[in-house]
């Protein structure tokens, strides 16, 4: 086994045109006959030490040789007591092929971030988050992604060994169709942020497809952290019952977003902060494969989970993240504000809002909440469509039905996401029928504020509620569901929430 030392000072800064990224010295093989006669391995080890301040990612060139069929890496490094406050250590990983670094992911063959403390490739099979195909020589590139540093500084090792071979088969992939067995024109369930491990969940797709069924579910999104490898592995998952879409979860320093129902094998690049202006690019590119852009918990605390990229891009908006926590409450009302900015710019455009579960691990429970959408058909393209036009509502189970409308008086009627036309002092009637709801409280919310809350719902948890306006009071209607609470001025646990109703000839 040979050692390496990477002193800070043989390192080298460039731009990968994004942010700045941080290479080291290159790690040299043999060109593999001599390592072919001895046991057919050879094994490299490189240490070295990141300061804070270090660049987002830490390329390690590693020059593969001729004749190589497997690649494996391990890696491990310091992890100190620091002070209450402080920021720890954490080191991420990943690993470029010869094909480059540069950004747009050409060269990418996989990345397991924390998840993992080793990986390997060869062409007949890969770890979870990693890309199976050909090693073939050239320079390779282990991306470290120094997530968080100490202040004492981050200490790491990596293990490079090579086994020297025949390649194998790279199998053909086989995606999950864009299809299942609908109902027409109806409201479909589905839960559009999850996670495998493929990248840092711990549940296998055959786990998580029973799972969404148990929740009544008709369809799911898969959105593994920064790497497509998942989407080969769930053909055999999909059924009449259930649509899976394939996605990722485009993980960037500076917030977290779901491509959401992308092409199968589709890689959408996460290098870039929201200063290095490439946001838009990546964007386009989520919808050039087929997919929408939905920002993921826009006010989430964990570090580099707030979105700091706007909204200007976005199809929609993960509005409820998981169990509803006080983040929620603050994205809900940001939301609420943009639904304000709509009306008064008078452009027509709007942001529909969703929710998703982003279950990881039990006991994170799929489907809770769910996004209820009304499309034409159980397809990728209808139920992508219906969730773009905001034809939603978001519910904490499968338990939660709504129906929710806004009518004039002549027989005019609008639905959740649509637009009643009506002249401004017409008398319009807002209704919500609810089940599975009991004891909650239902609020109508405007452009306004909350202009109407009603008393709980019955323990059977059905019931109906109306609220009579105008367009010229309300320029739009949208309902939240919220559970009781002991304490007085809080609204309450959200039980379900819609997309409004918008009233008005504008």
């Amino acid at each position: 086994m040979c050692e390496d030392d990477h002193r800070i000072g043989r390192r080298a800064l460039f731009v990968t045109g994004a942010a700045a990224a941080l290479t080291l010295g290159t790690v040299s093989f043999s060109n593999g006959p001599a390592a072919e006669a001895a046991d057919n391995q050879e094994t490299k080890t490189v240490r070295g030490t990141l300061p804070t301040g270090s660049p987002d990612f830490v390329y390690l060139p590693v020059d593969v040789p001729e004749g190589v069929r497997e690649i494996k890496v391990s890696y491990t490094y310091d992890r100190p007591s620091v002070p209450a406050g402080t920021q720890a250590n954490a080191l991420d990983i990943g690993v470029f092929d010869e094909r480059g670094t540069e950004l747009g992911g050409k060269g990418f063959r996989g990345w397991s971030g924390g998840a993992r403390t080793e990986f390997f490739i060869r062409a007949d099979d890969a770890t979870p988050g990693y890309i199976p195909g050909p090693v073939r020589a050239g320079t390779w590139h282990i991306a470290l992604g120094p997530y968080t540093v100490a202040p004492q500084g981050l200490t790491y090792e990596v293990t490079i060994t090579l086994t020297y071979g025949a390649q194998g088969r790279t199998p053909a992939p086989v995606y999950p169709p864009n299809r299942a067995k609908g109902r027409g024109r109806a409201w479909y369930r589905g839960d559009c942020h999850m996670h495998s491990w493929y990248s840092d969940g711990r549940r296998t797709p055959a786990e998580i497809a029973a799972l969404a069924r148990a929740a009544g579910l008709d369809f799911i999104n898969t959105s593994d952290h920064n790497t497509h490898s998942s989407h080969a592995h769930w053909a055999d998952q999909a059924g009449d019952d259930l649509l899976i879409m394939l996605g990722e979860e485009v993980t960037t320093r500076n917030g977290h977003v779901l491509a959401l129902g992308t092409d199968p094998g589709t890689f959408v690049d996460w290098r870039y902060r929201a200063g290095d202006n490439r946001w838009a690019r990546f964007a386009r590119d989520i919808r050039r494969a087929g997919g929408l852009v939905v920002p993921a918990h826009p006010h989430a605390t964990c570090i580099g989970c707030g979105w700091k990229f706007g909204f200007g891009e976005a199809d929609a908006l993960e509005v409820w993240n998981g169990p509803y926590t006080p983040d929620d409450e603050v994205t809900l009302a940001e939301w609420d504000n943009t639904l304000v900015a709509a009306v008064r710019e008078g452009h027509g455009r709007w942001l529909p809002a969703m929710g998703n579960s982003d279950a990881h691990r039990d006991p994170d429970a799929i489907g809770t909440p769910q996004t209820v959408v009304l499309a034409d058909d159980l397809t990728r393209e209808a139920v992508q469509e219906g969730i773009r036009a905001g034809r939603s509502y978001v519910a904490e189970s499968k338990n939660v039905s709504l129906t929710f409308t806004a009518a004039g008086g002549r027989g005019e009627h609008a639905g959740i996401g649509e637009r009643l036309r009506v002249d401004r002092d017409t008398p319009v009637t807002v209704r919500l029928e609810a089940q599975g709801v009991p004891r909650c409280s239902v609020r109508f919310v405007t452009d306004q504020g909350v202009l109407f809350t009603s008393d709980p719902l019955p323990v059977t948890g059905s019931g109906t509620v109306e609220w009579h306006t105008t367009a010229q009071y309300a320029a739009y209607v949208r309902a939240e569901l919220r559970h009781e609470t002991a304490v007085g001025p809080l609204p309450g646990v959200l039980a379900a929430f819609t997309n409004p109703v918008f009233l008005g000839r504008a």
